[in-house]
């Protein structure tokens, strides 16, 4: 049987007070990449927010990684984030140091101690993502690309069963993008890792299709592998 990574059911999804998404049930197996789709309002973030434990889940009930999103608080999330990454649009890399040392904050916030581990551990995921040799540059010195791959090796690190990437491809051109679609895809399928990304690129969806879930309405759609033609 299939290892369940995200399952929510009759969820309602809040800000505040007010009601986002209501009525969700979403069921995501592991090695799963399921595109986030909708419309700028409509609770994407809000959902994703949700999943990684910035929104408390009020009503309904839910999974992540198999943690219990109903007993989340302070003192557990950091343990529910060890579990899945977060990949971010604007890359949200510290510009004041290096890429081996961003990986290394990563690394001692989560908890590594072992010098040694943590180098190998960074030299791991920045070969994953093709830039093994890049440890040395600053964020300033690289291209939105080669940032975003960097972006991906932190989510990494931990090696999560979840990635969790919002609008990866926000901020880049076509070629860029295709790119880091290619990376993402690869991580899903070669390693096993559930992917769940929200986007707006349409032209991204057609040329690598997958399940996706669109936010409508207050509602979440699961619309398959549709077309966005």
């Amino acid at each position: 049987m299939a290892e369940k990574i995200i399952e929510l059911s009759n969820v309602n999804i809040y800000q505040g007070n007010n009601l986002v998404l209501q009525d969700v049930n979403i069921s995501i197996n592991r090695g799963e990449f399921v595109y986030l789709v909708g419309k700028t309002g409509t609770g994407k973030s809000s959902l994703l927010k949700t999943l990684y434990g910035d929104l408390t889940l009020k009503e309904g009930t839910g999974t992540v990684v198999g943690f219990n999103l109903k007993e989340m608080d302070w003192k557990k999330v950091p343990f529910l984030r060890r579990n899945l990454g977060v990949v971010f649009q604007d890359f949200q890399l510290l510009t004041d140091r290096n890429v081996n040392d961003n990986l290394k904050f990563v690394l001692r916030a989560t908890g590594w101690k072992d010098e040694k581990l943590m180098d190998d551990k960074i030299a791991d995921v920045l070969d994953k993502v093709g830039l093994r040799s890049k440890g040395f540059k600053m964020p300033f010195e690289m291209s939105g690309g080669e940032q975003q791959r960097i972006d991906i090796a932190r989510a990494l690190l931990n090696s999560p069963k979840l990635i969790l990437a919002d609008e990866p491809t926000g901020n880049l051109d076509p070629e860029t993008s295709d790119e880091i679609m290619q990376l993402l895809f690869h991580i899903c399928r070669d390693f096993g890792t559930t992917i769940v990304m929200a986007t707006h690129d349409y032209i991204v969806i057609n040329k690598y299709p997958a399940r996706t879930l669109r936010t409508e309405r207050g509602r979440v759609e699961d619309n398959a592998s549709v077309s966005m033609q």
